[in-house]
């Protein structure tokens, strides 16, 4: 499996937006992205990051099918429209997914 995931902070009072954004890419998305296996928000208990951070994921089955995802305009769309509920760009890590 591969993905990514970003470390991101929702602006103030937005949270509720970008929960929102993530639920209708589970629920409109990802029926129709080839190879999308899950998606997560996590928020960790308190603020260990200085500030409010939460953790986007995304996982896919292979490689090939993540960069699809990430090359297809419907989902730059997506992108644009979370980022506008963002304080800053999201620090991407891309890579494999292991079950350990």
């Amino acid at each position: 499996m591969y993905g990514t995931i970003a470390r991101i902070h929702a602006k103030p009072d937005h949270f509720e937006e970008l929960a929102r954004l993530a639920e209708e890419w589970k629920l409109e998305r990802k029926p129709k992205v080839a190879g999308a296996i899950a998606s997560y928000l996590f928020i960790p208990d308190g603020s260990p990051y200085g500030r409010p951070t939460q953790f986007l994921i995304a996982v896919f089955e292979d490689q090939q099918t993540y960069r699809q995802n990430a090359d297809d305009p419907a989902q730059d769309a997506w992108y644009r429209r979370m980022r506008e509920h963002l304080e800053d760009d999201p620090e991407w890590s891309d890579g494999t997914f292991q079950s350990f």
